[in-house]
């Protein structure tokens, strides 16, 4: 099957890749040059801008788009609406807005041009091990991209099955769906970054509650000194929180014990925002998800003002004094206290 490519990131070039390994042809194009050439061969032909990529598909076309969410999506889906027919199909396997694709599926729908969103969950590995496809838009054009989805999706694998799915969609088990109408796939997936948001965070809070065991506010006796890698490769193995994104940690702590070569900036990709507007629209609590996104703006800082107002305010009514005072009261020698005195202190 023929396809072409818009966007030959990270993911972009390598869903060219997987796409032309399994014999289909790409049409590409990139605003840079050097990325084209890194991919024209047998199977894969560049395009100088958008007009080449589209006079060089058979119709019906198909178009791929792999770029960030937001203005440039937005523009490059506008000028291919001009520029298609009636029968072709855009895809957006970027991570934009699924109220977006809704608005977008109507505008070229009335040209005649299908518009399908898939969400796409495998990073910089998904060469290797496959792409997991989240998918909207009509049935009529998901069912055609069928090969397509096929070939860049994981496949059965060696994972065991899922007891009762005899009857299911089998696409499910070889790595993709088709979620719904337009803005289903975008929405599905929204929700999958937002829940590995909190999966993340989990493990972050964990090892950070390990690495923190030998304070010197712990008594003597409590203070372990505990091996990170270890930890992280035995839970690895056999363990109920195993995951790939703890494979991936663990990886980065037997490079890096310490984790000193990291800042601890961490960006949010806006999945994680969108999904918790989700939330707020469906009045569906999402305690953890919310957290972990607010941790991750927590982490662009040093120390903000609401934390400053806060010191402030405990020096105000307690006399606390700001490193001075223990992380934890109760972790103070155990000794026999006055409770009038611990009362007081309480206050």
């Amino acid at each position: 099957m023929q396809i072409g490519m818009i966007g030959l990131g990270r993911m972009g070039g390598n869903i060219v890749r997987r796409l032309t390994r399994n014999n289909h042809q790409c049409v590409v194009f990139d605003q840079n040059p050097k990325a084209i050439k890194a991919l024209v061969g047998e199977h894969v032909i560049g395009s100088a801008d958008l007009k080449q990529l589209v006079d060089q598909l058979k119709k019906p076309r198909v178009v791929w788009l792999m770029l960030p969410a937001g203005h440039i999506t937005e523009e490059t889906v506008e000028h291919l609406g001009s520029l298609l027919e009636p029968g072709d199909i855009v895809i957006d396997g970027g991570n934009s807005f699924y109220k977006d694709d809704i608005r977008r599926a109507k505008t070229l729908g009335a040209k005649g041009i299908h518009y399908v969103d898939c969400g796409t969950s495998g990073g910089v590995w998904g060469f290797e091990r496959g792409y997991c496809l989240m998918i909207g838009g009509q049935k009529e054009a998901v069912d055609y991209l069928d090969p397509i989805f096929s070939a860049l999706a994981p496949g059965l694998g060696d994972i065991p099955r899922t007891p009762g799915r005899e009857k299911s969609d089998p696409r499910a088990e070889r790595g993709y769906i088709h979620a719904g109408p337009s803005g289903a796939g975008h929405f599905v997936k929204m929700v999958h970054n937002g829940i590995e948001y909190g999966l993340m965070q989990a493990y972050a809070e964990g090892f950070d509650i390990l690495r923190n065991k030998d304070s010197k506010d712990l008594p003597e006796d409590e203070r372990f000194v505990l091996n990170m890698p270890d930890i992280a490769e035995v839970w690895r193995r056999g363990s109920v929180i195993s995951s790939w994104l703890l494979d991936l940690g663990a990886a980065a702590l037997a490079k890096d014990p310490q984790l000193k070569d990291f800042s601890g900036f961490v960006q949010d990709s806006g999945e994680g925002r969108w999904t918790v507007e989700a939330a707020i629209e469906e009045a569906v609590p999402a305690n953890v998800l919310s957290m972990a996104l607010f941790t991750r703006f927590r982490s662009r800082q040093d120390h903000s003002f609401a934390e400053k107002m806060l010191s402030a305010m405990r020096q105000g009514f307690g006399g606390h004094i700001e490193g001075h005072e223990p992380i934890d009261p109760e972790a103070r020698p155990r000794e026999a206290q006055d409770p009038s005195v611990a009362q007081h202190a309480a206050e």
